[in-house]
């Protein structure tokens, strides 16, 4: 019995006399407590979760989030539930680390994301969305897998699928409490075509071709996980910098800055991005995608009046295939009204404006089919977030309107929709 902790032999007491002759339990053996304390010991560790060993830690998180999305394209409408979108959706995350010696420690992660319907991928033809990461209808894929050493005076390096230091820099500043259901991705509204005032589809998508390959849509232009080699560096004074290799060849820069100036909240990021990979230029050799990104969040504490504003650009260089730039605005009011948590009342703003190749309609001219025109597209929306404190979740009602000009003259339906969904934290 020598090779059982204490703590083992404790657990094990205290399920065996805690447990009635009569209950109905995985872990009630029935008998005499003390007849196979060894045998009591091994079925009490069969019934619970394990790590794999005592050297590495193991942490299961995650959160599940879904919405019911009643959306009116000015000649249709209908109501889908939906996930939040890949990179958003129902996901468990699977984190540990071991101590190599004092201030030094190794670990790991690794994320799986399960979708239902993804609302990247949904529109006015298909109600369930498949993946867009994979695919397919109810796909599970692997979000992140990758390990790290870190230490504390020098920083942290790690390999694998992740986040590059790129990957939603200018989101993850937003500390007001509404970043999941207002954010300057088209999670809802990606695929879903346009409609002309006529009543007919257009070829072209709201998320539209902004962002070009690099991922993402409307902002966060480099919203992927990709595989890469990153290292974040310690915080001094409240700054932080971070930066990013892979692929063929993709590379990032992030600046990061967080803390307290006396009633206020600060946060901000600045971050540059470029790829030189033919796969997601088009097959051009030579073409360099740049884009760059800011944001910032400021929130009065004890009124808890709050501001965010973030700014994206994207582009290939010297080569007139044109940019997209994208201006997200977003301010409310955060405070404890109701014994549940939080309450967040936002207002946003979003206008996003393409040219050539990053035009809504102009995806194609860089495969030398049309010009594409300068066009914009422009969103205001307005939500109320409630907190719910004793369970890790948050809900949400939201509103946004969309309208559309390509510069040429044709008049286009605006898209609308009411989004009601939850997230809980586990």
């Amino acid at each position: 019995m020598n090779k059982y902790s204490l703590s083992a032999l404790m657990a094990a007491g205290l399920v065996a006399g805690g447990l009635s002759a009569g209950s109905a339990s995985a872990a009630d053996l029935g008998g005499n407590c003390c007849a196979d304390l060894e045998e009591r010991i091994a079925e009490l560790e069969a019934t619970t979760a394990r790590k794999g060993n005592r050297k590495v830690s193991l942490t299961v998180s995650g959160w599940v989030g879904q919405q019911v999305m009643f959306w009116d394209d000015g000649h249709e409408s209908n109501t889908y539930v939906t996930d939040l979108g890949s990179t958003l959706a129902s996901h468990v995350k699977f984190t540990g680390q071991a101590t190599i010696m004092p201030g030094w420690t190794a670990g790991y992660v690794l994320q799986l994301e399960a979708v239902g319907s993804d609302s990247l991928t949904t529109n006015q033809n298909r109600a369930d969305g498949p993946n867009a990461l994979v695919g397919s209808v109810n796909g599970v894929s692997t979000l992140q897998s990758f390990w790290f050493i870190k230490s504390d005076q020098l920083g942290k390096v790690s390999v694998g699928k992740q986040s590059d230091a790129a990957d939603n820099a200018a989101i993850l500043v937003d500390g007001s409490g509404s970043l999941v259901p207002a954010n300057w991705v088209a999670f809802d509204v990606n695929s879903f075509f346009i409609r002309e005032s006529n009543g007919g589809l257009t070829n072209s998508t709201w998320g539209g071709a902004y962002c070009q390959s690099f991922g993402g849509a409307w902002g966060d232009c480099a919203g992927l996980p990709r595989n890469v080699v990153r290292y974040d560096s310690p915080t001094f004074g409240g700054f932080s910098v971070s930066a990013s290799w892979g692929e063929d060849d993709i590379w990032a820069v992030t600046t990061r800055y967080a803390g307290e100036w006396a009633d206020f909240k600060v946060a901000g990021v600045a971050s540059y991005t470029e790829s030189t990979d033919e796969n997601l230029n088009f097959g051009f050799s030579g073409v360099t995608q740049r884009y760059f990104q800011a944001g910032a969040y400021v929130e009065h504490v004890p009124t808890g009046l709050f501001a965010y504003g973030a700014y994206g650009h994207d582009d290939y260089d010297g080569n007139g295939l044109g940019q997209s730039e994208t201006y997200y605005l977003k301010g409310g009011i955060r405070q404890r009204w109701n014994p549940l948590g939080h309450t967040v009342l936002y207002g946003e703003y979003e206008h996003i404006k393409g040219s050539q190749a990053f035009a809504q309609s102009g995806a194609g001219s860089i495969l030398g089919i049309a010009p594409g025109n300068e066009d914009a597209t422009k969103v205001w929306g307005l939500g109320v977030v409630q907190e719910i404190d004793a369970a890790a979740m948050s809900m949400w009602v939201k509103y946004r309107h969309l309208d559309y000009d390509d510069n040429s003259g044709r008049s286009f339906d605006s898209f609308q929709y009411v989004g009601v969904g939850a997230l809980i934290n586990y």
